[in-house]
């Protein structure tokens, strides 16, 4: 493989972001063919495609690589220019992460709060099994994530355990769980799921019956409003210890039953070639999670 060059990369990353060879033109402030003949370039160097030529435009496995590659690249010149221009706000760094939307709602915002003066933070909001393919892709330099196992390219690191358990409203309870929460009523009772990626109210269900439960399904993408639908009475939900420490959730819920919980684990994963923000972060991240279970209070 021939050297790598930036803007080569560069260019890969502004289709990736932008959508279109014309958009990233337009990012760049170069012409189209100009972003074309930096791909054939880059495709050179690697010795294999970095894109796909369909819709919509993906990078292939060595394009991932290559996208990384350009926004550690990025990290770093953010890095340089800070020690070249020190106490510069008008070039704060940018950094990407992955947060799930229950650790958003509860304990990461602080912590992200604590380096937001000297940073620009996106946050995308996804899954926390799901969201290695945002870093794997390069779209974002960490994530919050239950997979232990790194990323290639990535350390990881345990955070601790985030501990939910099945809620529901007194009234629904004596709806539908007059007699205990049984399998029969498990099987019938709405449940709240946060979106079709969500299984945790489906791990909960599988602990509980060695055949498969489907009760109706209230789907509500939001932390906030996925417990205001269970207090509403719309169904049962997993809802995390921390979120039930407040008072007015402690008298708005009733466990579906005693002691029963299911535990994730998370872990933050961060681009191994990181920078001085992507530090400053993960610091906080890793500090600020002490507010989670740790494994060791935590049985299975």
């Amino acid at each position: 493989m021939r050297h790598v060059d930036p803007a080569h990369a560069e260019a890969l990353a502004a289709i990736v972001s932008a959508g279109s060879f014309e958009a990233a033109a337009a990012a760049l402030a170069i012409t189209p063919s100009a972003v074309s003949q930096r791909i054939r370039a880059l495709e050179a160097a690697v010795g294999r495609p970095v894109i796909t030529r369909t819709r919509p435009l993906r990078p292939t496995q060595a394009g991932q690589a290559v996208v990384r590659f350009a926004r550690q690249f990025d990290l770093l010149a953010a890095d340089l220019a800070a020690d070249l221009e020190p106490g510069d706000q008008g070039g704060r760094r940018r950094i990407t992460i992955v947060i799930n939307g229950d650790s958003l709602h509860t304990w990461a915002l602080p912590a992200l709060a604590t380096v937001a003066g000297t940073l620009q933070i996106e946050v995308l909001r996804e899954d926390q099994e799901h969201s290695l393919d945002l870093l794997r892709s390069g779209a974002a330099a960490a994530a919050i994530t239950s997979v232990a196992a790194a990323v290639r390219g990535c350390s990881s690191h345990p955070l601790g355990i985030m501990r939910y358990v099945p809620v529901c409203t007194r009234e629904f309870r004596r709806t539908w769980f007059r007699d205990g929460a049984t399998t029969e009523q498990l099987g019938v009772a709405p449940v709240i799921v946060f979106d079709r990626k969500d299984d945790l109210q489906d791990r909960y269900l599988r602990s509980r019956s060695r055949r498969t439960l489907d009760p109706p399904r209230h789907y509500v993408p939001a932390a906030q409003e996925f417990i205001d639908a269970i207090r509403l009475g719309m169904g049962w939900g997993l809802v995390s210890e921390l979120e039930l420490r407040g008072e007015a959730d402690r008298r708005a819920f009733e466990a579906l039953e005693p002691g029963g919980h299911v535990d994730v684990p998370l872990y933050w994963q961060q681009w191994r070639h990181g920078s001085t923000a992507l530090s400053a972060v993960s610091d906080a991240v890793r500090h600020h999670a002490a507010i989670l279970r740790q494994p060791d209070a935590a049985p299975r």
